[in-house]
C-alpha cells in the first residue's frame, strides 16, 4: 500500500544562472493532468512563474522558443496580438486583455539555485 502524503512535489526546470537576467525560459511539461507550457523569469534573484497562455485568446506567448521578454527586461510580449505583461506579476498593460493577468505557476528556487515547479 501507498501511503498518501499532502506534501507537494517538485520538478526541477532549471538553474536560476541558466537564465538571463533580466530573462525569461519557456518549459513544456508532462503532469498528471496532461501537458503544461511554463514560463520562469528571472528579474535578479526573484523568480516568477507563468503559464504560457495569453489570456486573450489562449495562445503561448512566444513564437521563437524562449522569446519572451521586452527589449528592457520588464515585460513578456505575446506575439500573437502584441498584449505586454509585467514580469514581476503577469498583469497585462497593454493589448486586447489589458488588465487581466498570466496564470501563475508556482516556483520555488533552493539555495543552490535550483528553481523547481511545485504542485501547490
Amino acid at each position: 500500500m501507498q501511503k498518501k502524503t499532502d506534501a507537494p512535489t517538485a520538478e526541477r526546470l532549471c538553474r536560476l544562472d541558466e537564465i538571463a537576467d533580466p530573462g525569461a525560459r519557456g518549459f513544456d511539461l508532462e503532469t498528471d493532468h496532461g501537458p503544461l507550457s511554463v514560463i520562469v523569469v528571472r528579474l535578479g534573484q526573484a523568480v516568477h512563474g507563468y503559464v504560457n497562455r495569453c489570456p486573450h485568446q489562449g495562445t503561448p506567448l512566444e513564437t521563437f522558443p524562449d522569446r519572451f521578454m521586452s527589449r528592457d527586461g520588464t515585460e513578456l510580449i505575446c506575439t500573437t496580438h502584441g498584449a505586454r505583461f509585467r514580469a514581476g506579476d503577469g498583469l497585462c498593460t497593454k493589448g486586447p486583455c489589458k488588465d487581466s493577468r498570466l496564470r501563475p505557476a508556482p516556483l520555488v528556487c533552493d539555495a543552490a539555485g535550483n528553481i523547481s515547479l511545485t504542485s501547490e
